[in-house]
């Protein structure tokens, strides 16, 4: 920050006046900002905080920011000279924002009811909370027990990852919260985070502590109730493109003692779980060759594998795996081959060169098998393949690795040449049962382009597919030979073709689940057509790669349905319309107790009887539902946890 003060001072060129006290710049603060935003910049009567969002701007733009300011929302423009700018922007960056959750830690000694006495910083402390970091870096959730004397909580289920385990399956064993008493369910603590997009975040929970995710940026909190432990960020991008411009991230993965994200800048990095302390950090591509990334690693052994974006902008897709302790990477595949190589026979023309196919959502693992199952994106552009013909491998497929080494053991195309953006961007999940009357291992999948998909996942073979949406004109089935069988006239044309699914697709990436004991696979699905057009595009770094656009028809009323599929037949068990307007992107989770819970499209969490759709409870969060929601046991307490507008609620049983 000096170095750019420096560099604003020379540009004004009044250099001599960079060494101005502190006390001239709090002087132009207090007189022109701290009626408004508080002493400390820490929020008034009449304004805001704003400590938390200096870093998002140099000197030189913070500089117009302040002069412009924002008139349509009370922050009048100001008539700063340049020497007093020069005195109030290094004050600006001195200001800092509160410890939330308490007071700034302290040194300090706690009694436990074990008879143990534990010493280190105390990072927060509540009514009846305490969160102590010892001299080995261990952070230990304690609870009043008495005066003075406090016990360590229990944390018995864990959610150590995005979907809850590596198999992809977001399904809890817990029990406690089940049909007789879900009606006593109720938030038991929220935490907001400021400055966030709508949160697209799912919380990872390992030994108590919860890690919870936005753009660039992760806060650690004690899962009983909320209470903040530590918390990372750092700026976001700037002049980024793609959807990590919109500042969201979807989760972390743990490990050991480290926890893994992604920045919008198509980097990986490693924290430490304890106190949040950046341990390593590995460009995974060029951000300003349109990469970037949103969504949460899979620990897979002792790798780590992020996911990676930008097919709307064209990019070469790509999976690569790191090592967890210093993030050199061991493998890549490429999910576009170079001219020349096997698979590029299935591009002709100019586009393979950007032909998109990345691998933007977290993938699931079979630790024996020793394979990783990762879905690939749309082929680019999205909606014009007139210069990338043939079936464009690997788009539009699940791919399934060698977890040692990268190599490819088998793959399957949901949509060959995809001029839709069916993207296979949903959930594969990993499942062990009997298929008629064999044992046998599963990957379950409900694609974008409308059909229901059965997998032997040990290679490949196609086992069943089936639709699973009334509205589906594309295609009438899918063949014996695995291909779609598509209907005449039913893509993308400059003069609008009406089709169904939309681009949103049947479904998307928000998750679904599958119950073991009801044997049914549970997913927010969309009824919903749309009018595809193609245009003539030709790619740029940093721009759409869209070839086309898509408008919703004029009679055409979208609705979610949350429908029970049973995966030995591909039939709908039972569904459950929803009253909302048909743009909500929240996922489901079941549990062993039989209840389904998902974000409803006008806005509540509800939970519903798992054999029958029945509605057994609901809270309304008024929010546009962008994640998906998981379960923890903390402290002998099920919890129930979802992202909700900027706040994480976790909800557990009124006494």
């Amino acid at each position: 920050m000096r170095v750019l003060s420096l560099i604003f001072c020379l540009s004004l060129a009044i250099s001599n006046l960079c060494a101005q006290t502190p006390d001239a710049g709090r002087t132009q603060f207090e007189n022109r900002c701290a009626g408004c935003h508080g002493g400390d910049g820490n929020g008034g009567e009449l304004g805001p905080p704003i400590t938390m969002r200096l870093q998002s701007r140099n000197d030189q733009e913070l500089a117009a920011f302040i002069r412009a300011g924002l008139p349509n929302s009370g922050m009048p423009a100001s008539t700063l000279t340049d020497t007093e700018m020069q005195q109030l922007i290094p004050f600006l960056r001195g200001l800092r924002p509160p410890r939330r959750g308490g007071p700034q830690p302290v040194r300090g000694t706690v009694k436990t009811t074990d008879g143990t006495t534990l010493e280190g910083l105390i990072l927060s402390r509540g009514l009846d909370d305490l969160q102590l970091r010892s001299s080995d870096q261990r952070v230990h959730l304690l609870r009043r027990a008495g005066e003075d004397l406090y016990r360590p909580v229990t944390s018995e289920a864990d959610w150590p990852s995005y979907n809850g385990n590596v198999n992809g399956n977001r399904y809890s064993a817990l029990k406690e919260i089940d049909k007789s008493n879900v009606g006593r369910l109720a938030p038991k603590w929220f935490f907001t985070l400021p400055n966030a997009p709508r949160l697209q975040t799912t919380p990872v929970v390992v030994d108590g502590i919860m890690y919870v995710t936005s753009g660039n940026e992760c806060y650690a909190l004690d899962a009983g109730s909320g209470r903040q432990i530590w918390h990372y960020q750092r700026p976001r991008t700037k002049g980024l493109v793609g959807n990590a411009a919109g500042g969201f991230n979807r989760g972390v993965a743990v490990a050991g003692d480290r926890v893994f994200m992604v920045t919008d800048n198509a980097h990986v990095i490693a924290l430490h779980r304890f106190t949040g302390a950046l341990l390593w950090d590995t460009e995974m591509a060029d951000w300003r060759q349109s990469y970037n990334a949103t969504s949460a690693p899979l620990v897979a052994g002792d790798l780590v594998i992020p996911p990676v974006a930008g097919g709307e902008q064209g990019v070469r897709g790509f999976l690569a795996a790191y090592q967890q302790s210093t993030g050199e990477e061991v493998w890549r595949f490429w999910t576009v081959p170079l001219p020349g190589e096997p698979g590029s026979e299935t591009w002709v023309g100019r586009d393979i060169e950007h032909g998109g196919a990345p691998t933007w959502l977290t993938g699931s693992y079979d630790p024996d098998l020793g394979l990783l199952y990762w879905p690939t994106g749309n082929a680019g552009p999205d909606l014009n393949g007139d210069h990338r013909k043939g079936d464009n491998l690997y788009a539009a497929s699940i791919l399934a690795l060698d977890i040692k080494t990268g190599k490819l053991k088998w793959h399957y195309q949901f949509t060959p040449h995809d001029e839709w953006d069916w993207d296979a961007q949903q959930p594969h999940i990993l499942v062990d049962t009997s298929w008629q009357g064999r044992s046998r291992k599963l990957l379950v999948h409900a694609n974008r382009n409308g059909f229901f998909y059965v997998f032997d996942r040990t290679n490949g073979e196609l086992l069943l597919s089936k639709p699973f949406v009334k509205k589906l004109t594309w295609a009438k089935g899918i063949g014996p030979d695995g291909r779609p069988m598509e209907n005449p006239h039913q893509r993308p044309t400059p003069e609008g073709t009406f089709i169904c699914p939309s681009l949103n697709g049947a479904t998307n990436w928000y998750s679904s689940s599958f119950n073991p004991a009801t044997g049914l696979l549970y997913l927010q699905t969309l009824e919903e057509c749309a009018i595809f057009t193609k245009r003539p595009v030709e790619w740029q770094p940093m721009s759409g790669y869209w070839g086309g656009s898509t408008q919703r028809p004029p009679d055409d009323v979208p609705q979610k349905v949350l429908r029970a599929i049973d995966i030995q037949t591909g039939d709908s068990v039972w569904e459950l319309p929803q009253s909302g307007p048909g743009n909500s992107w929240g996922g489901v989770l079941s549990t062993a107790s039989g209840l389904v819970f998902f974000g409803e499209d006008s806005g509540a969490l509800m939970a519903v009887d798992a054999a029958n759709g029945e509605p057994l409870w609901h809270f309304q969060t008024n929010q546009l539902w962008k994640a998906s929601p998981m379960a923890y046991q903390f402290d002998g307490k099920q919890h129930v946890a979802v992202a909700a507008g900027q706040n994480i609620i976790s909800f557990a049983l009124l006494p």
